[in-house]
C-alpha cells in the first residue's frame, strides 16, 4: 500500500510509521514541520528495515502549498494513495477566560482545517478501496468526560470527527472509505502538555501499532464511525 501519514515526527505517528515499514509491504511518506526529528525517524526505520521504502519529508498541511507534494505522489506513488492517516495536531492547555481568538484559530486550522486542506489536494490520487483514517480525541467525542483547559482543543478534534461522518457519505460513491479513532491517553509529549503529571496505562508506540494495524485493514469493517479508543479517563 501507499501510505501517507501527518503529524510523524512525535508520538503515535511517529510509532505507527515504524510498524508499517517492518513488514516492507508499503510505501510510506511521512510528513511534519520538523525535518530535525523527520531524520531522526528516517534513521530509526532504515535501522529497523533497511529496505524500507520511507519518505521523510517536512510539510506544513496549513500553510505549505500542495503542488510540490502533488507531485511527489505522481512521481514515485505511482499517483496513487491508498491511506491517508490525518495524525497531525496541536494543543492549547488554557483556561477559557483566558483563550485569545487566535487560540481557537490556531486549534481549528491545525486540528480540523489543516486535515481538510490535505484531504481536498489528495482526492485526486484516491479511488476504490482507498482509507481516510482521522485522529480524534476523546475529548471532542459526545458524551465523554471534559476537561478544564481543553475547550479549544476538544472543540476543533469534534469538528473532524463531524467530518469524518460527512466525508464517508460523501465518498460512497468513489469507494473511499473515512473513519476516526477518538483517542484516550498514550504516554505522548501532548499528553503530559495536558495532563502534567499523569502516567496513561498506554504507551506511545501500542498506540501506534494499533493506528498503524487499523489504518491498513479498519475499513475493511468500519466506515463513516468515530471509533473511541481509551481504557481510561483521561
Amino acid at each position: 500500500m501507499n501510505i501517507i501519514i501527518t503529524g510523524a515526527s512525535s508520538g503515535v505517528g511517529f510509532e505507527a510509521v515504524l510498524e508499517l515499514i517492518l513488514s516492507g509491504k508499503h510505501k510510506v511518506m511521512a510528513l511534519a514541520r520538523s525535518q530535525d526529528k523527520l531524520t531522526r525517524l528516517l534513521e530509526i526505520a532504515k535501522g529497523l528495515n533497511p529496505d524500507c521504502e520511507i519518505f521523510a519529508i517536512a510539510f506544513d498541511i496549513v500553510h505549505d502549498d500542495y503542488a510540490g507534494l502533488q507531485q511527489f505522489i505522481t512521481a514515485n506513488f505511482d499517483g496513487r494513495v491508498d491511506v491517508l492517516v490525518n495524525n497531525a495536531g496541536v494543543l492549547i492547555n488554557k483556561p477559557f477566560a483566558d483563550l485569545k481568538e487566535m487560540d481557537f484559530v490556531e486549534m481549528l486550522q491545525s486540528n480540523y482545517i489543516g486535515h481538510v486542506r490535505i484531504i481536498q489536494s489528495l482526492l485526486q490520487f484516491m479511488g476504490d478501496g482507498s482509507h481516510i483514517l482521522n485522529i480524534g480525541s476523546m475529548g471532542g467525542f459526545q458524551g465523554s468526560a471534559k476537561f478544564n483547559g481543553l475547550s479549544a482543543y476538544s472543540a476543533s478534534k469534534a469538528a473532524l470527527h463531524t467530518l469524518t461522518e460527512c466525508l464517508a457519505q460523501e465518498f460512497v460513491e468513489q469507494g473511499i472509505k473515512v473513519n476516526c479513532l477518538a483517542l484516550g491517553s498514550a504516554q505522548t509529549e501532548m499528553l503530559e502538555q495536558a495532563f502534567p503529571g499523569y502516567e496513561s496505562p498506554v504507551m506511545a508506540f501500542e498506540m501506534g501499532k494499533y493506528i498503524a494495524d487499523f489504518a491498513v485493514t479498519g475499513h475493511r469493517f468500519f466506515n463513516g464511525k468515530v471509533l473511541p479508543v481509551a481504557v481510561s479517563t483521561p
